[in-house]
């Protein structure tokens, strides 16, 4: 296939860039190359492209959302609207990331948000994606909707990547004791997003690795990956309340969430999160 990838400067679409680029026909847009808000660049750049697969990564992040809503409205809004258009103009399939952050987080941990639950999100970031979301169905209905939730991998520095690395170096950690939710590992994201665009079966996706976890819980496991003992892992890890961040955006406390249409499809549980952990610990983390 000829894929075309935007936002591929970003954890996500960087490495569905690399996966994608192993079997297919691959061209990787970062923000300087195609800003997807730009309707006009956009369906310029995909008719031109003649893709038969579009991914779209590109994204404003949760705190930058906060603070500048309109242009978090211009990325994840328009720029997923823009896309879509452009998708369905070249008759490519497309691929749409988003996240749990559509949900209100008020859900016990042992409760999964499915597709059948109303999405109330509480920040602009949850708000504007769940926009994006909108258009894609209206705009492009051969799409594949991707929610996902605490990425890590390969690609691009975050907390639950960088994680066993501090550790390992003595480094310490600062953890979230009260939020919960999914990890996704990227080479488990990426991989069944590739599964899922070859059913082609068209709809909503939620995918996670199994089992619910805080960031402390996930650090203390990082923590005894690295061959931590309780103390010092205890020394190195800091727990906090979200409270006590002061972060721009409020997160929702509690975003589980539970994918039936790939039930439907047979497709099997991704690995639980500790093994997942496990897998990154030994490769890159």
């Amino acid at each position: 296939m000829r894929v075309v990838v935007a936002g591929a400067s970003g954890l996500v679409g960087s490495s569905l860039a690399r996966r994608l680029g192993l079997r297919h026909s691959v061209l990787a847009l970062t923000h300087s190359d195609l800003d997807v808000a730009d309707a006009e660049a956009v369906q310029k750049k995909l008719s031109e492209a003649t893709p038969h697969l579009v991914v779209n990564a590109a994204v404003l992040g949760v705190d930058a959302c906060e603070e500048n809503p309109a242009l978090a409205r211009r990325v994840n809004e328009e720029g997923a609207a823009a896309v879509a258009r452009a998708a369905a103009e070249t008759r490519a399939l497309l691929v749409h990331l988003s996240t749990n952050y559509v949900f209100d987080g008020d859900r016990d941990p042992a409760n999964p948000y499915t597709v059948e639950d109303t999405p109330r999100p509480i920040n602009v970031y949850g708000r504007t994606k769940l926009d994006g979301e909108e258009a894609v169905r209206r705009f492009a209905p051969e799409s594949f909707v991707v929610r996902t939730s605490w990425v890590y991998g390969r690609g691009r520095e975050t907390f639950l990547g960088s994680v066993p690395a501090r550790l390992r170096r003595g480094e310490g950690v600062r953890a979230i004791t009260d939020l919960f939710g999914n990890t996704a590992y990227l080479e488990d994201l990426t991989e069944r997003i590739e599964e899922i665009v070859e059913r082609r079966r068209f709809g909503t996706y939620h995918v996670v690795n199994e089992g619910v976890t805080t960031y402390e819980a996930f650090a203390r496991e990082a923590a005894r990956l690295v061959g931590l003992d309780e103390r010092a892992a205890s020394r190195q890890i800091e727990t906090v309340r979200e409270g006590d961040l002061s972060r721009k955006a409020p997160r929702p406390r509690s975003t589980p969430l539970r994918c039936l249409l790939s039930e439907d499809l047979g497709l099997p549980p991704l690995r639980g999160w500790r093994e997942a952990l496990a897998a990154w610990v030994r490769t890159d983390g």
